[in-house]
């Protein structure tokens, strides 16, 4: 059976949607879909950059995980990182896995993000 992956979720606090618009939008680039009638009242938001999205989801006591994270592979991941920094995030540069050039960074509430390109 084929899959493919649709979306990632993290959470955040309630209220945390404009910072979340400014990080997912302004700083990575990627576009806020328009959630369904039935969700939006339950607060978030969704982002989509090619096939990939990421929702935010509201979690009352919200606490970021510290290791759990989503790994989103990018086309070029030195560019993004420029941006990230220049955005005054925090880029973490890991290169234990052969032939992958990879960084973490965490969005305003935490969340920790994994942003990844192959080389050859």
């Amino acid at each position: 059976m084929e899959m493919f992956l649709h979306h990632v979720q993290v959470s955040g606090p309630a209220g945390c949607e404009d910072d979340m618009r400014a990080f997912y939008v302004d700083v990575l680039g990627m576009t806020e879909v328009v959630k369904p009638e039935r969700l939006r009242s339950r607060g978030g938001a969704w982002f989509r950059a090619g096939t990939a999205e990421v929702h935010v989801g509201i979690e009352d006591g919200f606490v970021p995980a510290r290791k759990a994270h989503p790994g989103i592979a990018v086309a070029d991941v030195e560019e993004l990182a420029r941006l990230v920094g220049a955005a005054g995030g925090q880029v973490t540069w890991d290169d234990n896995i052969p032939g992958l050039r990879r960084f973490h960074t965490a969005d305003p509430v935490g969340n920790r993000l994994e942003f990844q390109q192959a080389q050859p």
